[in-house]
């Protein structure tokens, strides 16, 4: 039996047997997913994983939709220990420099090389990370980005001259975006539905699944179809804490997350290829494919700029890890 079938039906049979119980301790789990979202999901998955084997000596306990603040709140409550585990949206950049490498437009050609970077990378995130105080416990990935505006349809570069974007907290995204003309604005993910509704902003740009599960579709007039960047969403805790749990816990953790991590590409493949991706989101928007030619013009227009914020910031280092990620896209393909 491959691994992911083995891996995605333990999950499954995991979440119907996990028992209402009273354990010793509490785990809170913090992110900013919405209802439905694959974060959401991946969450869960992995609250159930470890919470069936954990028994009744600790629960992990899920809180999403920000119910434990934004991102930089979420990761600040992990650091002070007020939570156990978090999962940020896109603000690994400001955990660890090192994860700007990502928001490269174009530099991630798909779900394969994105395995290949992180198992050739992740160390040298893990140690970045663990610095700040925190501990990588598993990579998750929510699909390829795409732009949702209300001004016109996004064909090439030059269409988003002027355009009010909504972007991630991170200086990577706002100078791709500044490159293309937009005027980008920072907003934290659980604001930007209500932006858009007032016409605080024009767009966004989001995985389907995200655009989804947070009904950006009914404020939104036109969907373009990018794939401009694929962004890791990695799950924190706290290094301290971590250091502290039996071999066996860490081993639960490390299990449950691996579960999580795995059903969760699933998901986000079947999404992208099923009629609850695209197709669904057509319903209420026009949809516009930017066909590969003109992605390659969306690369060259911005990569330039960003790689430059990058090897300011990183110096040599930056410039091998984005050698190492250019290089391993000639590497044979791995599809999972």
């Amino acid at each position: 039996m491959k691994l992911r079938t083995f891996l995605i039906g333990a999950a499954a049979a995991v979440m119907l047997a996990v028992p209402g119980h009273s354990a010793e301790l509490t785990l809170k789990f913090g992110h900013v997913g919405k209802p439905g979202s694959l974060f959401e999901a991946s969450v869960n998955t992995f609250a159930a994983c470890s919470n069936k084997a954990l028994g009744n000596k600790a629960e992990v306990q899920t809180f999403g939709s920000s119910q434990l603040g934004k991102d930089k709140e979420l990761l600040q409550k992990l650091k002070l220990g007020q939570t156990t585990f978090s999962l940020p949206s896109t603000v690994m950049s400001s955990v660890a420099d090192e994860f700007g490498v990502f928001e490269m437009p174009y530099i991630i050609k798909d779900r394969g090389h994105m395995r290949r970077v992180w198992a050739e990378l992740g160390d040298t995130f893990q140690k970045a990370v663990q610095a700040k105080g925190y501990r990588v416990i598993g990579l998750f990935e929510n699909g390829f980005r795409h732009i949702t505006n209300n001004v016109r349809p996004i064909n090439v570069p030059g269409d988003l001259a002027g355009i009010k974007l909504r972007t991630p907290k991170g200086a990577w995204r706002v100078k791709m975006f500044k490159s293309y003309g937009a005027n980008p604005t920072p907003m934290a993910f659980s604001e930007v539905f209500t932006a858009l509704q007032t016409n605080v902003i024009d767009g966004q740009e989001n995985p389907y699944a995200q655009i989804a599960s947070a009904k950006f579709q009914e404020v939104q007039k036109y969907l373009s179809v990018t794939n401009h960047i694929i962004t890791p969403y990695v799950w924190f805790m706290n290094r301290e804490f971590y250091d502290g749990l039996s071999p066996e816990h860490q081993q639960i953790i490390s299990w449950a997350s691996e579960v999580a991590t795995e059903a969760g590409r699933s998901m986000s493949r079947i999404i992208e290829s099923s009629q609850n991706g695209m197709p669904k989101l057509a319903e209420k928007m026009e949809v516009n494919v930017v066909a590969p030619a003109e992605q390659a013009k969306f690369a060259t227009a911005a990569q330039p700029a960003v790689r430059k914020l990058i090897e300011e910031k990183y110096g040599a280092k930056g410039t091998e890890m984005l050698d190492a990620m250019l290089k391993s896209v000639e590497q044979e393909k791995t599809r999972f």
